[in-house]
């Protein structure tokens, strides 16, 4: 499992074990690793020009350590001092190797751009010198390195204020920050590398995880020798309607190729009858009154993907929530609970599984703000609502009503097209119907779909049928792949 943690933990950490070694020790580590990451990127030190970005905190420090390094090594190396205050030994040693100070327009001629402007104990917006800095920086020809985080990104929740830095590689010191998993920050860190300075005795519980798939492998329930379609589990799915029926076929799509035993489908004619055509697997049950007594058992419920918000619809959702079984709910059914947020006080448990928009509705919170601090309000709506949360976007998370969060990996630019989370809620309502939690449903849910996105994608197009289709493959994928981790 990925860990990470906000600054607070990371500064407890560093201070025990800095209080066990000598002097300097844990900043030389660290430059060491960040040297080794910048002399990789290059792939030949000898002749390359280097600049290095440096504020007045620690990072600075690094930067010149590392530079120092390189330069040694034969690169040409300038430092733009951009701090009230420079490192001392660090700058004295990057003098002593041949290092040399200079101002911005040696961003302009830069091979590779060291980020050493703020370290992970800075919030909001970058003032000047640094935010011109971090712009010019990006618009150079240079590749950027971060150190520990992108100077300008909040590395305890993932928060872009202002202007920053947008770097090729992150080299993060002694473990993953939780804005290095969440955009917006995630996106301004490119690839990120973790170099071990020897915190881990010393972190507590992490703020966030993000699966890998050893833990993925683990969670998916697999058919035994004794299993029939009952034991894989039933999931009832009521979506769909006259208007949206192919909102139902994705859903019951989602839900089959995720390994359900039996996908039950209750809606009106209209999408029963496209869901009879593309699913004969599926058992239809046609509603002409919204009762789901006619469905027979199932153990979970995937609620409201193009089902409708008029009064038909509310009467069926009211029931589907008045069940005794997990539910999760999606698309109209979030609007339709976000008009009544009572019908989610039951006893067996909830998962939703909205966007922004539709996490606005429900919270009454700013799309923007939620787009802009996602983790945060992931936290604060299953807090509020005392479900478990999968909030879907460039970053998908996972939070359950006690705080805890996951974060997933996967997943593609192109899964941002219509239809593809009705194939999600599918996935994750097959997962429940399985004996999986909400938050291991969600979890696993979201890694799958992100899986199956990216080769149903291919670097091309996609539709959200291809998605449901790359389902199984995803699931062998994981199945038959034993890397440690799933790929950023």
């Amino acid at each position: 499992m990925i860990t990470a943690y906000t600054a607070d933990q990371i500064r407890a950490a560093e201070q025990e074990l800095i209080a066990r070694l000598p002097g300097g020790t844990l900043m030389l580590r660290a430059a060491a690793g960040l040297a080794a990451a910048c002399a990789g990127l290059l792939g030949g030190v000898y002749g390359s020009r280097v600049v290095l970005l440096v504020g007045s905190g620690d990072n600075g420090g690094d930067a010149l350590y590392a530079g120092a390094a390189l330069a040694r090594r034969g690169a040409a190396v300038e430092a733009v001092l951009a701090g009230s205050r420079t490192h001392e030994a660090g700058l004295a040693a990057f003098r002593d190797a041949g290092g040399r100070i200079g101002d911005a327009a040696a961003l302009d001629r830069a091979d590779l751009v060291v980020d050493g402007l703020v370290g992970i104990g800075a919030t909001g917006a970058l003032r000047e010198p640094y935010a011109a800095l971090a712009d010019r920086a990006g618009a150079g020809p240079g590749l950027v390195v971060a150190v520990d985080v992108p100077s300008g990104v909040d590395a305890s929740s993932g928060r872009v204020a202002g202007a920053a830095v947008r770097a090729h590689l992150t080299v993060t010191m002694g473990a993953y920050k939780t804005g290095l998993l969440v955009d917006p920050a995630a996106g301004h860190a490119g690839r990120v590398e973790l170099v071990d300075i020897g915190l881990g005795p010393w972190l507590p519980e992490p703020d966030v995880t993000a699966l890998t798939r050893d833990d993925v492998r683990e969670l998916l329930p697999r058919p035994g020798a004794e299993s029939d379609k009952y034991r894989r589990g039933v999931v009832g799915v009521a979506a769909g309607s006259d208007l949206y029926t192919g909102a139902a076929v994705l859903a019951v799509g989602g839900a089959l190729r995720a390994g359900a035993g039996m996908v039950r489908y209750a809606g009106p004619a209209g999408p029963a009858d496209q869901v009879r055509a593309r699913w004969p697997e599926a058992v239809i049950t046609e509603l002409a009154e919204p009762s789901i007594d006619r469905v027979g058992r199932v153990q979970a419920w995937v609620l409201g993907p193009g089902l409708g918000t008029g009064g038909w619809a509310r009467e069926l959702a009211t029931r589907v929530l008045a069940s005794d079984v997990p539910v999760l709910v999606d698309a109209d059914g979030l609007t339709l609970v976000a008009k009544e947020p009572g019908l989610l006080r039951r006893a067996a448990p909830v998962l939703v599984t909205p966007h922004a928009g539709e996490l606005a509705r429900l919270t009454g919170a700013a799309r923007e703000e939620i787009e802009a601090d996602r983790l945060a309000h992931a936290r604060r709506a299953a807090a509020e609502l005392g479900v478990t949360v999968l909030l879907k976007g460039s970053t998908t998370v996972v939070a359950d009503p006690g705080g805890a969060a996951r974060v997933n990996t996967t997943g593609t630019p192109w899964l941002a097209t219509g239809g593809t989370g009705d194939v999600l809620s599918g996935i994750a309502g097959a997962l429940l119907a399985q004996g999986l939690s909400s938050a291991d449903a969600g979890a696993c849910g979201a890694c799958l779909h992100g899986l199956a996105g990216r080769r149903a994608a291919g670097g091309a197009p996609l539709t959200a049928a291809d998605v449901a289709d790359a389902v199984p493959s995803a699931i062998r994928e994981i199945a038959l792949d034993h890397r440690d981790e799933l790929p950023n």
